[in-house]
């Protein structure tokens, strides 16, 4: 009976962040006058650091925050919370399996532990695979602005991106008609990476305001197509078919003019 009230509490749902701190404190007074032994002190570190890691990765993986509206130091947060999320659990599952090896408890108890475990494996690689996104954006950043300053190079056009000035900016007026023709012509939506001002962008030092990233390959049917509606409405664009260096696959299509470096203060 207690084995199995134990495993329960293991699979439980975290409380919230404030009650975890407080039966922490509650728990470490108790145990102070020596009424607890230490490991009930413990046991209720690890539900605040389960509240807090939940808590990270409901708001930065789970919640409605895109990889764009993330700074790197957040996903290294992100990945951190999702990796102690899972190495948790396993430490659970290798405590119950010495008491399954033992015969102390049934192997049946270790079924809901075993389906936590996974359910956090896939946390983890959902938390990596958004890290991976951003490095991929942060490239995709670099490399619109080292394209957008570097001098063009004679005899054909840039290895990595195409430009194309039009009339020099990007009202909302002009993405907003661009969006509604895209949607009109494909039957789905636009695909934005990035739409203006993102923490991404200024954590690299770069403003994207008036800007919009557009997640398509312009050497495919449809950025082809977008293409040639921006050249027609003479709306500026850069098209990168690739990010540098091999870092990532970075092909898209920059709406507005290069994105400028951000002044800092001396």
């Amino acid at each position: 009976m207690l084995l199995c009230v134990v495993a329960v509490s293991a699979y439980a749902s975290p409380r919230s962040i404030s009650d975890a701190e407080a039966e922490v404190a509650r728990v470490r007074g108790v145990v102070e006058a020596g009424a607890m032994p230490r490991s009930a002190l413990d046991r209720a570190e690890q539900e605040l650091a389960e509240a807090r890691d939940q808590q990270s990765l409901q708001q930065m993986l789970y919640g409605s925050v895109s990889v764009d509206d993330l700074t790197r130091e957040q996903t290294a947060e992100m990945v951190g919370a999702a990796q102690q999320h899972f190495d948790r659990q396993q430490e659970k599952v290798n405590a119950a399996r010495k008491l399954v090896d033992a015969g102390v408890a049934a192997r049946t108890s270790l079924t809901p532990l075993l389906e936590e475990l996974d359910a956090r494996r896939r946390t983890l690689d959902l938390a990596n695979s958004r890290a991976r996104l951003l490095e991929e954006l942060a490239a995709m950043i670099q490399v619109e602005v080292e394209e957008s300053e570097a001098e063009p190079r004679p005899g054909g056009p840039l290895r990595v991106a195409e430009r194309y000035d039009g009339d020099g900016s990007l009202t909302h007026a002009e993405y907003l008609l661009v969006r509604a023709a895209f949607e009109n012509r494909y039957s789905r939506p636009l695909p934005i990476s990035a739409y203006g001002d993102t923490p991404l962008h200024r954590s690299l030092g770069f403003d994207h305001r008036g800007r919009v990233d557009v997640a398509l390959n312009p050497d495919q049917e449809e950025g082809e197509w977008l293409l040639r509606y921006l050249e027609g409405h003479r709306i500026p664009y850069f098209a990168f078919r690739a990010a540098v260096r091999g870092k990532a696959t970075g092909a898209h299509i920059h709406l507005g003019p290069p994105s400028n470096r951000l002044r800092t203060a001396d």
